[in-house]
């Protein structure tokens, strides 16, 4: 399986330019025939939370309507970062994912909400799981903050994810907490992490890219830079299966005492 994670400065506040920008940059992906494209968190509106009544999507719509025709045109999936979700009652960080025939397959609502960014105040908490499947492999897809929660990961590895997505909008300076966590999570649940982080700035932060592709050993396949540009690199679900029979994590868990 091929990913190609596209780490771009999100234009604050403005859907239509981060449509046209991403269908660019996807077209440019489309360069190294990946079987998945991943987009970071927020890509339609960055963090412009107090304008999410106005800019947010209706029931996803907008969004979905582009990205199916985008997965059908190029015969790809993608992972299509998360967006503003805007709720009969609500708004959510909702992460959507089609296959390649342009279907919705996930729309993972974020479960844990960043204080730091202020999210409790604009955003509902999700309360389903992530999972799903992509050309018959089981995945998952999580937002960047749920990578601090070990257990959240763990139970979808559990119920059979082998490989865990992650979309982001992670800021400076912790580029070590990102990069820890995420090889943590590959090591300990003996899963492949593909993690996409967005570029540049917005009036409250900066954000420093650095996507990566992890295989269950925690070693790094690919990682991008502080700039723009789209991360590739294959994963190898064979490898996967040998490692969870090398170490049979799983098999000497004792979930009875804890």
């Amino acid at each position: 399986m091929k990913c190609s994670l596209i780490q771009y400065d999100i234009v604050f506040g403005d859907p239509k330019a981060n449509f046209n920008k991403v269908h660019s940059l996807i077209d440019k992906a489309m360069a190294d025939k990946p079987d998945v494209i991943i987009l970071p968190e927020l890509w339609t509106t960055a963090y412009d939370l107090e304008r999410l009544d106005e800019i947010a999507d209706p029931d996803a719509k907008e969004t979905s309507d582009f990205i199916s025709s985008l997965s059908k045109k190029y015969d790809v999936n993608i992972i299509a970062g998360s967006i503003a979700k805007k709720n009969d009652d609500n708004v959510t960080n909702t992460q959507l994912v089609f296959n390649r025939q342009g279907d919705l397959v996930s729309d993972y609502d974020k479960v844990h909400l960043f204080r730091l960014m202020d999210e409790e105040k604009f955003l509902a908490a999700g309360q389903k799981e992530g999972h799903f499947n992509l050309d018959g492999t089981p995945c998952a897809g999580f937002i960047c903050y749920d990578i601090r929660f070990t257990e959240w990961l763990r139970k979808h590895v559990i119920n059979g994810a082998k490989v865990l997505f992650v979309s982001a909008e992670w800021p400076n300076p912790r580029l070590d907490h990102w990069r820890t966590l995420l090889i943590c999570r590959a090591i300990e649940n003996q899963a492949y992490v593909v993690a996409c982080n967005r570029t540049g700035k917005d009036p409250n932060n900066t954000f420093f890219g650095h996507s990566l592709i992890i295989n269950p050993w925690g070693e790094i396949i690919a990682e991008g830079g502080e700039d723009e540009s789209i991360v590739t690199g294959d994963i190898d679900l064979k490898e996967l299966d040998q490692i969870r029979t090398r170490i049979p994590v799983f098999e000497d868990r004792r979930p009875e005492l804890y």
